[in-house]
Formats: C-alpha cells, structure tokens, sequence
C-alpha cells in the first residue's frame, strides 16, 4: 500500500513538470485586482468577467494575464481575443 501512494506521488510530480498535460475546458477564479476583487470564468469557449471594462469591450486586463498565466493550459479558442474571433468570422 505505501509502496503504491509513493509511486503515486512520484507519478504526480512528474505531471506537475509537464503542464501541455493538461487542457483546461472550464473553470471559475477570483482575480483580487488592484481596485476590487472580480469574477472570472471561462465556459464553453466563453469567458467571462464581472469588471465593468469587460462589460464594455468582452476583454479585460484580469483575462490578459490569466491567458498569459495558462497559456499553454487553454485551448488555442481561449487565447484568442474577442477582436481576433470576429476578424476570422468575418
């Protein structure tokens, strides 16, 4: 049994070091900003955040740096801005 819980954590360490593992499909944080705390969420290839900048342009400095923070853990949709996606829609 301690055997097995070793290898397990072994195993896990050697996850943590390899972050293109992992693919991101949804997830909700609390981003403490420099003025108030804010809500952001990344659903169904959607995000979201309750910073009234965002409620303006659908972009915001919080989801900036959380892309630029999961890079290489979000799907290429994720990391794409609002503008981007509507320049390809077009």
């Amino acid at each position: 049994m301690r055997s097995s819980l070793i290898g397990k954590i072994e195993k896990a360490k050697r996850y943590a070091q390899e972050p293109d593992r992992v693919t991101f499909s949804g997830f909700t944080a609390v981003f403490r900003g420099e003025n108030d705390n804010h809500k952001v969420s990344y659903a169904n290839e959607i995000w979201h955040c309750s910073c009234y900048f965002f409620s303006q342009w659908r972009i915001c400095s919080h989801i900036m740096a959380l892309q630029q923070m999961l890079d290489r853990m979000l799907p290429k949709e994720a990391l794409a801005s609002p503008l981007e996606i509507q320049s390809l829609e077009k």
